[in-house]
């Protein structure tokens, strides 16, 4: 524990969209926290709003070796790009991060005595023959592919963290994040929900990849960090599904994403990407039962606030005169 008897926290990937919100909320919840970021798609803005409170920001690259200076009783290890635009823009990056950034957070917490939470994913199951998808399911990836080197550098990271259980007895923990929505996404983020928004606002064509019926279960940030919380500090070690059960169809969110902007935006069909996955959806049971969570924010509610915020950033787009 720090000096002052608050717990002590370092969060990797601090500065990034999810980090930056699990800072917030330790904070809340009493903590000192580090947040340690290179900033290699995170940024200072997320976290700006914090820089008055028992918070500390580390410009470090987890994948060199990681040292803090005292005690640390909780590690989260967030860092990672996560966007499908960077799987071509910056592969072997997110690969050192999965292996050796998780590599050293995990060292780090055998020596501190911490527990850690490994954040992995829901690309562990890649597109996905059994639906919807429980712990249990190995998945289907394509580990040659250009999606590969996230969802393997993630499968990776859950092989090693569960090693280091086994072969240390690091106190580990891992969660499997699904879909996940909300503020300070990055408006050139790749994934549905911020391209929409971002398209939406600036009055430009709602890109939709294949004919718009593949569907994918989104949670909003806080009920994601919510889950987390209660991983942490719950006594379930095995991988943990955190997402939305409840499935839309890609064109079903374009269409309400129009509604709540305000946009006249018309859609525009592209060719599906190679690997995208036709169906993403968790099986909660696990989150359920060991944690007593499921998702509490509706869709329409997490998106109104999700396009609140790119407003401020975007702009906000000009509806034509009507006729």
């Amino acid at each position: 524990m720090s000096s002052g008897g608050k717990k002590r926290a370092l969060v990797t990937g601090g500065a990034g969209f999810l980090g930056s919100h699990l800072c917030e909320r330790l904070l809340a919840e009493g903590y000192s926290v580090i947040c340690m970021d290179n900033l290699r798609t995170g940024s200072l803005d997320n976290v700006a709003h914090l820089k008055d409170s028992d918070f500390e920001y580390v410009d470090h690259d987890v994948t060199t070796h990681i040292g803090v200076a005292g005690g640390l009783d909780e590690i989260y290890h967030f860092a990672s790009p996560a966007s499908p635009v960077d799987f071509e823009r910056i592969p072997i990056p997110i690969l050192k991060v999965g292996a050796l950034g998780t590599y050293n957070s995990l060292g780090l917490a055998r020596t501190k005595g911490a527990r850690l939470m490994l954040a992995s994913t829901s690309e562990v199951y890649g597109d996905p023959l059994v639906h919807p998808q429980r712990e249990d399911y190995w998945g289907n990836v394509n580990p040659i592919g250009i999606r590969g080197v996230y969802d393997e550098a993630k499968r990776y990271a859950e092989a090693i963290t569960m090693a280091y259980r086994r072969h240390h007895d690091v106190d580990t923990r891992i969660v499997r994040i699904f879909n996940t929505y909300g503020p300070r996404m990055r408006p050139d983020d790749g994934r549905m929900i911020p391209n929409f928004t971002t398209q939406a606002l600036s009055g430009a064509p709602l890109t939709l990849y294949g004919d718009g019926s593949q569907t994918r279960s989104v949670q909003y940030a806080d009920d994601l960090v919510e889950g987390v919380f209660r991983l942490m500090h719950g006594e379930e070690w095995r991988p943990v599904n955190i997402g939305n059960p409840t499935e839309y169809t890609v064109k079903e969110v374009a269409a309400l994403i129009l509604e709540l902007s305000g946009s006249r935006s018309e859609i525009s069909y592209k060719p599906l990407p190679q690997d995208d996955p036709k169906q993403r959806c968790p099986d909660i049971t696990r989150a359920r039962q060991s944690l007593g969570w499921e998702p509490r924010t509706p869709a329409r509610e997490g998106l109104e606030a999700t396009i609140s915020w790119f407003k401020q950033r975007v702009g906000r787009v000009e509806t034509p005169a009507g006729p």
